[in-house]
């Protein structure tokens, strides 16, 4: 009987796995129809008043998105002015929903990513994951990736789908 080989093991493909680089912590949306007048209608002094009595700290070091989920019209002071009270207590602040929010959080940090590391090789974009990693977050890889990998593909070693090679010069 023959020795099974793992050629995936043994090949110089490199997995870049989003998931590694999910950045910990809690999550939370804040809908803002809320503190809208039957979820629609902006009265200045009572939607200040509503903001001023809630209570922000709960907010402490959560990742928020800051949304409206009726046809509200919102001037954008209004959602600035949430973002205002949440900044003493949150750890980063957008305006959304929480797939926003993590796109958000992977532009940071897929930016500060040195991918020379992946000169002329070639890679594989995880394409599994357990966590919420937002289609965003795999376009930005790639587009990161493009100028250093030989080539790269999506999904799973043994089903991937070739999305790029580096053309011969």
């Amino acid at each position: 009987m023959e020795e099974i080989i793992n050629k995936v093991a043994n090949s110089a493909l490199e997995v870049f796995d989003l998931e590694d680089y999910y950045p910990k912590g809690i999550r939370v949306q804040i809908d803002i129809s809320q503190w809208l007048l039957e979820g629609f209608l902006l009265k200045e002094k009572d939607f200040r008043e509503h903001l001023k009595n809630h209570d922000w700290s709960q907010y402490q070091d959560q990742y928020v998105a800051v949304h409206c989920s009726t046809d509200a019209i919102i001037p954008a002071w209004a959602l600035i002015l949430v973002g205002v009270h949440l900044a003493p207590f949150a750890k980063k602040v957008v305006n959304g929903t929480i797939e926003d929010l993590d796109a958000s959080l992977y532009e940071e940090i897929l930016s500060k990513i040195d991918y020379s590391v992946y000169k002329s090789k070639p890679v594989i974009v995880k394409g599994c994951s357990r966590k919420p990693v937002p289609m965003r977050a795999y376009i930005l890889a790639a587009n990161y990736l493009q100028p250093f990998a030989r080539s790269i593909m999506y999904g799973e070693a043994c089903s991937a789908v070739p999305l790029y090679k580096e053309s011969k010069k």
